[in-house]
């Protein structure tokens, strides 16, 4: 016979970890099952073939974030956070842009005066909106040209958005814009300057700790463990099917994608619930990792707002963290949002790799091929929850069919975008509530 847990969560990410964690401390007996062969989710980790530890996807967190410092705090680990203002910039009309601080943006010629005063006072327009509901009727575009006019959404933020969500572009509502520039508008330092915070290691290393301490407290963490159905006595699951055998539990915690959760549960409930959970649409992602002799630029974060070029970003990680921490070397991440169906998400990692730097060498003409000396290409299928209007009106909420199952997944954070800041509250307020119904159980 298995152990019968008090809770079984699905997914390794920061709320699967997050939950175990703060539930194992409480005495609960928890298992964390993860698919894949590390934790973290999209902050995960690998290893360049020296052993450089790296993010699969670039990560950061901002400095006004809360539960990411608070939980490094909590694991004694604050002395590794390193926080730095960042530069930022835009590769457009073939050149590039600083826009990191204000007089960047009166230097940034590529649109009229006027509209450079217009881009500038939008972050003051932004912040005088106080309840999303009344902009999630309306599509980004509809939003923004209503701000800062026709010319400014043009050149500055239609191929960022249409890059970043593709072919849903013109669906997303106005709350995810909303919410980003309200976000990094607080971000700025006394000087105007953006700052941002890393942890040294990378956020893998991160949840590797909250694995660490979740099994100091007797929990488990399965790695390499797939879920693929449940077993239930009609109004409870009673164990989850895993190709590792099953798992019992008098709780369980469901923290992948939707589309994941739905083939879990297909063929135990009614399809009109599972309908719901497919309601909601996703956009893949692409993120070539670059390891590299030379540097690109002097930017950390470069939007690319040329049409025609494969990613939305090249964010040189070693602008950030230093190149000592790489043994020298110098890491880019190119990043590029698609739907699954794109024949891009099809080609292989090297037939990736020649794409994206043909087109990397139009904006870089002095980089070589010979900078390359590691390069990895990662795809993450569900990396982006699609918002469309009135999102809120159709996202399916933390209940299942079953009194003793739960949902908590990144698309459900709205109208906050996904953010491992975010994975963490939402796996410290998911674990109330299965504490709470554990108490009621045990009544």
């Amino acid at each position: 016979m298995s152990k019968k847990h008090d809770v079984v969560i699905v997914g390794g990410g920061f709320t699967g970890l997050t939950a175990a964690y703060v539930l194992s401390k409480q005495g609960r007996s928890v298992r964390v099952i993860e698919a894949d062969s590390t934790v973290g989710g999209l902050a995960g980790t690998f290893e360049f073939s020296d052993g450089v530890n790296l993010e699969k996807f670039y990560h950061h967190w901002f400095n006004n974030d809360v539960y990411v410092p608070e939980l490094v705090k909590e694991l004694g680990m604050e002395g590794d956070v390193i926080t730095l203002p960042t530069r930022t910039g835009m590769y457009f009309n073939g050149r590039m842009w600083k826009l990191s601080t204000p007089m960047d943006l009166l230097r940034f010629t590529a649109l009229s005066f006027i509209d450079r005063i217009r881009l500038g006072l939008l972050v003051f327009q932004v912040r005088r909106i106080k309840d999303w509901r009344t902009i999630e009727h309306l599509s980004i575009r509809e939003w923004l040209e209503s701000l800062c006019g026709k010319t400014v959404y043009r050149v500055v933020w239609e191929p960022l958005i249409t890059s970043k969500f593709s072919i849903y572009a013109e669906a997303v509502n106005a709350v995810w814009m909303w919410k980003k520039l309200v976000l990094r508008g607080s971000t700025r330092n006394d000087k105007g300057g953006e700052e941002l915070a890393y942890f040294q290691g990378g956020f893998g290393r991160l949840a590797e700790s909250m694995v660490l301490a979740i099994e100091s407290t007797g929990g488990e963490v399965a790695l390499g463990e797939k879920v693929t159905g449940i077993r239930s006595d009609g109004a409870r699951i009673v164990a989850l099917n895993t190709n590792h055998g099953e798992v019992t539990g008098s709780q369980f915690l469901f923290t992948p994608a939707f589309p994941i959760i739905a083939n879990i549960f297909d063929g135990a409930v009614e399809k009109s619930w599972l309908e719901r959970l497919r309601r909601v649409r996703y956009l893949g992602n692409m993120c070539l990792v670059l390891r590299l002799k030379q540097s690109l630029s002097d930017t950390y974060w470069l939007n690319v707002n040329d049409p025609g070029f494969p990613f939305v970003g090249v964010i040189e990680h070693t602008n950030f963290d230093l190149p000592e921490n790489y043994k020298g070397t110098h890491i880019a991440f190119l990043s590029r949002y698609l739907p699954v169906e794109d024949p891009v998400w099809s080609y292989s990692d090297e037939q990736y790799v020649d794409f994206a730097l043909e087109h990397l060498k139009r904006m870089f003409p002095e980089m070589d091929r010979s900078w390359v000396i590691e390069h990895r290409v990662w795809r993450a299928e569900f990396a982006q929850p699609v918002t469309e209007r009135n999102y809120s009106q159709y996202v399916p909420g933390r209940e299942t069919p079953f009194e003793n199952a739960l949902i908590s997944t990144m698309a459900q954070i709205y109208p906050e975008d996904r953010g491992t800041n975010y994975a963490i509250r939402e796996g410290r307020a998911i674990s109330k509530i299965l504490m709470n119904q554990l108490d009621v159980g045990l009544r």
